[in-house]
């Protein structure tokens, strides 16, 4: 009789310690049907576009429901159009997700009033690629090395999408941090549209060169410096690190701040208010889909090669540039956004 008791607690032990039909199949029964969006904060054609449509091509057969991805792009202020609508206005069931660059996110830290959106809120889904950036001015120019940008006698030209992104941060931190004769040029939609306003001699640079750029316009540039802290990669040779330049403790910090969030280049979110277990299945269903054989071989294909992170780890990065003192975040205001 004792051992009939015993069984029968551990029976029902065990049944409710299991998930029930319906909170396991909740999600599925909400996705099922549906259309995920993901909106783009950038041009068509560019490495945000790209990245985002090669991980939406399977990322839906990853989710419970099997929901349809489509991706749009929303051009405008550099990504903070995109980034306030999926704040205010986006679905927040799930259905609605936003790829725009982490200088977009943290604007509010530097006090623009036009970002309306708190960083921390937004559901991170995870990190599509931590690509190492670069920047170069193109062949003819005269500029061969950051040395030569440094004693120019004349004003370099780089291109940007916009003041509050790190098209314009980096060139500017070069600018306000070592006295180098830049000048940015906003306006362009996205970084292919920057690249083809160079090949016509528009305009002379980018800070916006990938280790997803094309082997054959990567031959164009004469590459100046890596963009990253301690970061550098064999593509680009013997160009010095951003880090490379720094000698001192307060500079440092700045630096880790303007460029850090470059770790976070490709940044994926849900609309803040996203349910629990929707997000979880988000993040579970992108970290399948970037470790798919078909994505990684569909990205091979276009010349790429993801390094993804976790929407964990993301929220945590997050956070830790917030956290930033005040004192830092005025001098990193200072060093990228004065002209």
């Amino acid at each position: 009789m004792a051992r009939l008791l015993t069984t029968m607690l551990l029976g029902l032990a065990l049944w409710a310690a299991a998930p029930s039909p319906g909170r396991a199949d909740a999600v599925a029964d909400f996705y099922r049907g549906k259309t995920i969006t993901i909106t783009v904060g950038t041009g068509p054609g560019g490495g945000y576009d790209l990245t985002t449509r090669l991980i939406a091509q399977n990322l839906g057969r990853h989710l419970p429901g099997t929901p349809t991805v489509i991706v749009q792009n929303m051009p405008g202020s550099g990504g903070m159009t995109a980034v306030n609508m999926l704040f205010n206005t986006a679905p927040r069931d799930g259905t609605a997700l936003g790829d725009f660059s982490a200088n977009i996110v943290l604007e509010p830290l530097y006090g623009n009033k036009q970002a309306k959106y708190e960083p921390a809120k937004f559901q991170w889904i995870g990190n599509m690629d931590s690509d190492i950036q670069a920047c170069g001015v193109r062949h003819g120019v005269g500029i061969r090395s950051l040395e030569d940008l440094l004693h120019s006698k004349k004003t370099v030209t780089f291109g940007s999408t916009a003041p509050n992104s790190g098209t314009a941060f980096y060139p500017l931190f070069l600018k306000n941090a070592f006295g180098a004769p830049v000048k940015v040029i906003n306006g362009y939609t996205s970084s292919k549209e920057i690249n083809l306003a160079i090949a016509r001699g528009e305009i002379d640079g980018t800070c916006a060169i990938t280790q997803s750029t094309s082997r054959e316009e990567l031959k164009t540039f004469d590459l100046l410096v890596h963009i990253g802290m301690d970061r550098t990669v064999p593509l680009y040779g013997k160009t010095p690190a951003i880090s490379d330049m720094i000698h001192d403790d307060q500079l440092r910090k700045v630096a880790e701040l303007v460029f850090n969030p470059n770790l976070l280049t490709r940044p994926l979110a849900a609309a803040p208010g996203t349910p629990a277990d929707r997000v979880a299945a988000l993040r579970q269903a992108f970290w399948d889909d970037v470790h798919d054989p078909d994505t990684i071989a569909n990205a091979a294909k276009m010349g790429m090669s993801l390094t993804p992170l976790g929407g964990e780890e993301v929220q945590k990065m997050i956070a830790s540039f917030q956290a930033a003192p005040p004192e830092i975040v005025k001098k990193a205001w200072e060093y990228t956004h004065l002209e």
